[in-house]
């Protein structure tokens, strides 16, 4: 792909950096951004920005927020009871598009997968343990993607929370294994949600 302008391939291949976006791609995003005026490509970039450098954690539960607690933490109308552990935020995202979910979330911010060189300790595994320690938690919902990795996650954490008197649950089988929780539908995500089984029924039924 050749340019007549340096500050276009320079655009496109900013672009392009961008997960799924390929050069064409990139290049029609940077021909739209032209065609509009000055005023709004610069609302534009000055959001992605602000975005990049206020974003924050939620001390809790590690979701993105904009504040140190975020909004799914801070509401009363939320169960604090019950805690719904997922791999990252977009899991979160997914399930909080169901409607079917009034608990809280906790972000452990990735899976245990040795091949990938991540560990339990790179995780937010001690925070979780923490926050059921501290009590007034009755259910973890195992909410992690079917996968070797996501069983073997499941697995660890049931171990490192199994002197405490909650109750472990996971999502049904609804979802495949092997699929990634953020791609499935949300009829199919709401229901798996709602037929979760006790831990000690997965394990049975993945062992079988």
């Amino acid at each position: 792909m050749i340019f007549s302008s340096v500050l276009i391939e320079e655009a496109v291949n900013e672009f392009a950096r961008l997960p799924g976006i390929g050069r064409k791609t990139a290049l029609r995003l940077v021909l739209h951004l032209m065609k509009q005026d000055e005023a709004q490509v610069s609302r534009f970039s000055e959001t992605i920005a602000r975005m990049r450098r206020d974003i924050r954690f939620c001390r809790t539960c590690h979701n993105v927020s904009d504040a140190e607690v975020c909004s799914i933490c801070k509401n009363p109308s939320r169960h604090r009871e019950t805690i719904c552990v997922v791999e990252n935020i977009r899991d979160v995202m997914a399930i909080e598009s169901t409607q079917q979910y009034n608990g809280v979330y906790h972000v452990l911010g990735g899976i245990i997968s040795p091949l990938d060189g991540v560990g339990p300790e790179q995780l937010y595994i001690d925070t979780l343990v923490k926050r059921v320690a501290e009590g007034g938690v009755n259910e973890v919902i195992m909410a992690i993607s079917p996968t070797i990795e996501g069983d073997t996650t499941i697995f660890f954490l049931s171990k490192k929370l199994r002197d405490f008197p909650v109750k472990i649950t996971t999502i049904a089988r609804g979802i495949a294994f092997g699929g990634e929780l953020e791609y499935a539908d949300e009829m199919t995500l709401a229901r798996s949600l709602s037929n979760r089984l006790p831990l000690e029924n997965y394990v049975r039924e993945r062992s079988a």
